[in-house]
C-alpha cells in the first residue's frame, strides 16, 4: 500500500498542527493513479458489474494500457493540451479509460452524467467547447442530436457498437494501437478536470480544477476512513463518477493508494440492492449520502440477510442525525461520518470517530491541511456560537483554479483569500461545525445541490409558462425536493395534467433529480420592484400550505 499522510496514534490537535501539504511541481493525476501500480500485473484496479449481473475484474496494466491507446486515438482526433474532453458515461472501466487518456494527454475531462437531458448537456458541452465526446450505446443518440448544433465537437467516441455516421467506435479505433504513449509533463497546476455545479441564478458555472485536485482530497479520505486504506479494503459507492463524490471521492483517491473500487450503479438507487453489492464485493469502505442511508434503514436489520465486511462510511451533503447514526453503528457496524465540501473546494471538513468524538449532526472539523473558519461579509472571524458563512482560505490543493468563462463568479466567490461556500454555520467552543442553512436559494435534495435558475429556464420555455421560481421544500427522505411555483400565460388553467406535463418538460430536459417534484400554479410570483422572485416570500408559503396540510 502507499503511504498514508496522517500519522498514526496522535490526538486530532496533534494531527492538525503537524500536517504539511507536498505537493510535487510536476504531477498528473493518470500517472499517479494508475501508471505508477501498473507494475503489479494482477493487482486488481475495478471490479465491475453490469446492469445484467456479469462481473469482470481489470487490473491497473490493463487500464495503462487501454489509456495509451485512447490517448493515442484523441490525438489522433486532434486533440491537443487544454482541450476539452466530454465523458457521458456512467460506472463502467470505458468512464475510467477515457478520464486517464485525457490526463495524459494534458487534455481537461468534462465529466458529465448520463441523465442530463439534452438542453443540460448541450449547454455544458458548448459552454466547455469540447472537442469530442466518449459515450455509450445508450446514450449516443442524444449526444449525436445535441452535437449537431455544436460547431467545436469534433467526433463522437462510442464505447459500444454504433452505426451513426461521424461516430468513432471505440474497440475498432484502439484496436492494433501501441499500447505505450509517453504522458504530457503537466505542472500540478495545470487544469485537469471541469464540474459543471449548480447556482442560485443564471446556468451552470463550471469549476476548473487543477492536476493537484486528487492530492487535495487525501488527507480528507484518510480521515472519514480511519486511516485509509489498510489490507483488504475495498471501495464502492453508487455516487456517479459525473460528479466530485463519485470521481473525486471514491475513484480517483482509492486508486491513489492502489485499492480496488467496485464500479455499479443502477439507474435507480435501490436499498436492497445496495446491502446485496455491499455483501457479494465484500465492500470495506463506502460513501453513501444521507438519503440512501435513510432508504437502507427503512429495509430493517440487514444482519440475517446479508453478511457484511464494512470498515468505514463516508457520508455528506446534509445532515445524517442522530437515529441513522444509532442504526449505522447497530446494524452495519460502523460510525458514518460526516463530511462538508463543495464541487469547488471539497472535503475539508469532517468527523473521524479514531481522532475525537463524533457529535450527531456537526459538518466535523477542519480536515488537516485544510484552514476553514467561519466569517462575515469581510472575511472577519465570527465570535464562537454566532452564525456566519462558512470560508476555505487559499492557496489549497484541494481548490478550484477559477469558473470556466466567467472571472466575475470567480471573483465573487473569495473575500480576500477566503473562498465562501455559501452555507451558513455556527462553531462550537471545541471547534465544530454546525450547519445552519444556506445564504443563498441552492436546493440540497438526495445529496444534489441543485440550482433553481436552470429550472426556471426550463419550466419558462414551454409554451404554456409566463414565469416560474423553484424552491426546496422539507422532505423526510431527501431532506429537499424541488416545488415549482407557476405562473401561466393569460387564459392558462392549471390542471394535475399541465402539473404533470411541465415535470415531464423539465424531467426530459435536464435530468431526474432536478424535476419539481411539486407545482403549484400561481396568480403572479412575489417579485421586487426590480422584478426579482422573491423566493423567502415562496418559501415562507409554502410553509403555510404545508401547516394546512398537516
Amino acid at each position: 500500500m502507499v503511504d498514508t499522510l496522517l500519522p498514526r496514534g496522535e490526538s486530532y490537535e496533534d494531527v492538525y498542527a503537524r500536517f504539511r501539504w507536498t505537493v510535487p511541481p510536476a504531477y498528473n493525476i493518470a500517472v499517479d493513479a494508475c501508471d505508477r501500480h501498473a507494475g503489479d500485473r494482477s493487482r486488481v484496479a475495478l471490479v465491475y458489474e453490469d446492469d445484467a449481473g456479469r462481473i469482470s475484474e481489470h487490473t491497473f496494466a490493463e487500464f495503462c494500457a487501454r489509456s495509451n491507446q485512447l490517448a493515442r486515438v484523441f490525438a489522433g482526433l486532434g486533440i491537443e493540451r487544454g482541450d476539452r474532453v466530454g465523458i457521458v458515461l456512467s460506472q463502467r472501466p470505458e468512464t475510467a479509460v477515457a478520464h486517464l487518456a485525457a490526463y495524459k494527454l494534458g487534455a481537461v475531462a468534462l465529466p458529465l452524467s448520463t441523465l442530463f437531458g439534452p438542453e443540460a448537456l448541450e449547454y455544458r458541452l458548448r459552454d466547455a467547447g469540447a472537442k469530442v465526446v466518449v459515450t455509450d450505446g445508450e446514450n449516443v443518440e442524444r449526444v449525436l442530436a445535441v452535437a449537431k448544433g455544436l460547431p467545436a465537437l469534433a467526433r463522437v467516441v462510442c464505447v459500444d457498437h454504433a452505426d451513426a455516421d461521424g461516430v468513432v467506435e471505440y474497440a475498432k479505433a484502439i484496436e492494433g494501437v501501441p499500447d505505450s504513449f509517453d504522458p504530457v509533463a503537466t505542472a500540478a497546476e495545470d487544469p485537469a478536470i471541469l464540474i459543471y455545479t449548480s447556482g442560485t441564478t443564471g446556468p451552470p458555472k463550471g469549476a476548473l480544477h487543477a492536476h493537484r485536485v486528487l492530492l487535495g482530497h487525501l488527507p480528507a479520505i484518510e480521515f472519514y476512513h480511519e486511516y485509509f486504506p489498510r489490507p483488504g479494503d475495498r471501495h464502492w459507492s453508487p455516487a456517479d463518477w459525473a460528479w466530485a463524490g463519485g470521481l473525486l471521492d471514491v475513484l480517483l483517491p482509492s486508486w491513489h493508494y492502489g485499492v480496488t473500487v467496485v464500479a455499479h450503479r443502477p439507474k435507480k438507487f435501490d436499498a436492497e440492492r445496495a446491502f446485496d453489492v455491499l455483501a457479494r464485493h465484500k465492500v470495506r469502505n463506502t460513501f453513501l449520502v444521507p438519503t440512501m442511508l435513510k432508504m437502507m434503514r427503512s429495509v430493517g436489520d440487514p444482519r440475517g440477510r446479508w453478511k457484511l465486511e464494512l470498515r468505514s462510511m463516508f457520508t455528506g451533503g446534509e445532515a445524517v442525525g442522530e437515529e441513522v447514526i444509532r442504526w449505522a453503528r447497530e446494524a452495519l457496524g460502523v460510525t458514518p461520518h460526516e463530511g462538508f465540501g463543495q464541487t469547488e473546494v471539497n472535503l475539508v471538513l469532517g468527523n473521524c470517530s479514531m481522532l475525537m468524538p463524533v457529535k450527531p449532526g456537526s459538518m466535523g472539523r477542519p480536515i488537516p491541511g485544510h484552514v476553514v473558519d467561519v466569517v462575515d461579509e469581510a472575511g472577519g472571524s465570527v465570535p464562537l456560537g454566532e452564525v456566519g458563512e462558512v470560508a476555505v482560505r487559499r492557496p489549497d490543493p484541494v481548490m478550484f483554479l477559477r469558473y470556466w468563462n466567467n472571472d466575475r463568479a470567480t471573483r465573487e466567490k473569495f473575500v480576500g483569500d477566503w473562498a465562501l461556500t455559501g452555507d451558513l454555520a455556527r462553531k462550537d467552543e471545541d471547534g465544530y461545525f454546525w450547519f445552519v442553512g444556506r445564504k443563498d436559494d441552492v436546493i440540497s435534495s438526495g445529496g444534489y445541490r441543485i440550482g433553481p435558475g436552470e429550472i426556471e429556464d426550463c419550466l419558462q420555455g414551454h409554451p404554456a409558462v409566463a414565469l416560474a421560481a423553484a424552491i426546496g421544500v422539507p422532505d423526510p427522505v431527501r431532506g429537499e425536493v424541488v416545488k415549482a411555483f407557476v405562473q401561466l400565460l393569460p387564459g392558462g388553467t392549471g390542471t394535475p395534467e399541465l402539473a404533470r406535463e411541465l415535470q415531464a418538460h423539465v424531467r426530459t430536459r435536464l435530468s431526474a433529480h432536478e424535476y419539481p417534484r411539486e407545482i403549484e400554479f400561481i396568480e403572479a410570483l412575489p417579485v421586487t420592484t426590480t422584478g426579482k422572485v422573491k423566493r423567502a416570500d415562496l418559501r415562507q408559503l409554502a410553509r403555510q400550505r404545508r401547516g394546512r396540510e398537516t
